[in-house]
């Protein structure tokens, strides 16, 4: 197949999406429901327009790239006030809520899936632990929900899979046999401590010098018209890659360098956020255009009763049960438990673990990449299907007062 019939499937699809996108915005129909599932059209399981030759290091590192530019544009816009009031919640979410999750993952995974190994379960739990900056955006921005609540998810998406990394990479070793029992708790002990650590340090240094740079040349006039739009972006990558360089999680990096910035950036900040949101809207969309060919179209032979009661149990009893569990004690109404539980997204962060496992020739890969593909598949669908309509209900019963004061 040529590679120009590839790429006009990939030029049309994107420029009819792009002309009628802002209407879109605006009904339950997520773009990434129809990116995923043009792709699984296209593909090989489908029309056959496409066969994308595409490696799981080439998915990996698209879907890398395209998280990292999400979390650095997210966590720029975050009100650093209103999260400031609300701290709670998302430290609860990270600190008990995550690992609870992982828990109850690892349990029904246990349960359900015989043909898995001890340590592949526990990978399982943790690529569906972490929630999608990007595909709980239409919550996020949603302003008829109350500001402490969307902060909260923000950030609780945006640091929750920097934080899974050491998590996934030590069970990864695990089950690959790579340590022995002795270099267990070495390694726990220092992964974690190294991911974040360095992460966060490169993020806020980073984004300091960025920043700093960025006002100056825009103050002497040598950064104006296209080009105001191009630091950000090369920024986010930067933070990205110079933490996984050393060793630290590149998505704590892009979420804490992001929030840095933003915090520096008093004057033109929309405009100079504009081309980061532009550039990742355009990798989000190849990314699940790719995924649904590659992944998500090929795992249909590994479909299953236990893939599909598993994808949707991760989806709510495993989310939002932790989620309720994790807010005891703080004054909430109910309906907003379950709204931070619900809107728990499985996306980006999934597939960048799963391409991982994939790396390391696992027995259960072909279960693993099942269960991954068709969970992140249903969220994508019952997520973006319910953000809108949830939001506007929950934002009419809820008042700001009536969360954490």
């Amino acid at each position: 197949m040529s590679e120009y019939q590839i790429l006009t499937v990939l030029a049309v699809f994107a420029f009819l999406y792009s002309i009628v996108a802002s209407r879109l915005e605006k009904t339950p129909i997520s773009g990434a429901v129809i990116y995923l599932f043009a792709g699984m059209i296209c593909g090989a399981h489908g029309l056959k327009l496409i066969d994308m030759n595409v490696d799981a290091d080439g998915l990996s590192t698209l879907a890398e790239l395209t998280l990292s530019l999400v979390l650095f544009a997210d966590s720029a816009t975050a009100d650093l006030a209103v999260l400031n009031k609300a701290k709670w919640i998302p430290i609860r979410l990270l600190l008990i809520g995550l690992p609870l999750t992982i828990a109850a993952g690892f349990m029904l995974g246990y349960v359900m899936f015989d043909q898995l190994a001890i340590f592949e379960v526990a990978l399982l739990a943790t690529m569906l632990a972490p929630t999608d900056a990007a595909l709980g955006q239409a919550v996020v921005t949603n302003e008829s929900v109350p500001s402490r609540i969307r902060q909260s998810l923000n950030v609780e998406s945006g640091l929750n899979d920097g934080i899974c990394v050491p998590v996934l990479l030590v069970f990864l070793a695990l089950a690959s046999g790579q340590v022995s029992g002795e270099e267990t708790a070495s390694l726990i002990a220092r992964l974690p401590l190294q991911a974040i650590g360095y992460g966060a340090g490169v993020g806020l240094l980073t984004a300091f010098f960025g920043s700093v740079a960025i006002r100056s040349c825009s103050g002497l006039g040598w950064i104006s018209g296209a080009w105001t739009q191009v630091p950000v972006v090369a920024l986010a990558f930067a933070c990205f890659a110079i933490a996984q360089w050393i060793g630290g999680s590149g998505f704590i990096a892009c979420f804490v360098g992001g929030m840095l910035f933003g915090g520096l950036t008093k004057s033109q900040k929309e405009e100079v956020l504009n081309g980061a949101e532009g550039t990742g809207n355009v990798l989000s969309l190849l990314t699940w255009f790719t995924f649904g060919a590659f992944a998500a179209g090929p795992s249909i032979d590994q479909l299953s009763w236990q893939v599909v009661v598993y994808a949707i149990l991760s989806l709510t009893v495993v989310r939002m049960a932790p989620v309720m569990l994790c807010l005891i004690g703080i004054p909430m109404r109910f309906d907003t438990q379950v709204f931070l539980g619900w809107f728990g997204p499985r996306g980006l962060a999934s597939i960048v673990f799963i391409v991982m496992v994939m790396n390391a020739r696992l027995p259960g890969n072909d279960t693993l990449v099942a269960v991954v593909a068709w969970t992140v598949a249903l969220s994508i669908i019952a997520h973006g299907i319910s953000a809108v309509p949830f939001a506007k209900v929950y934002g009419r019963r809820v008042a700001d007062r009536d969360g954490v004061e």
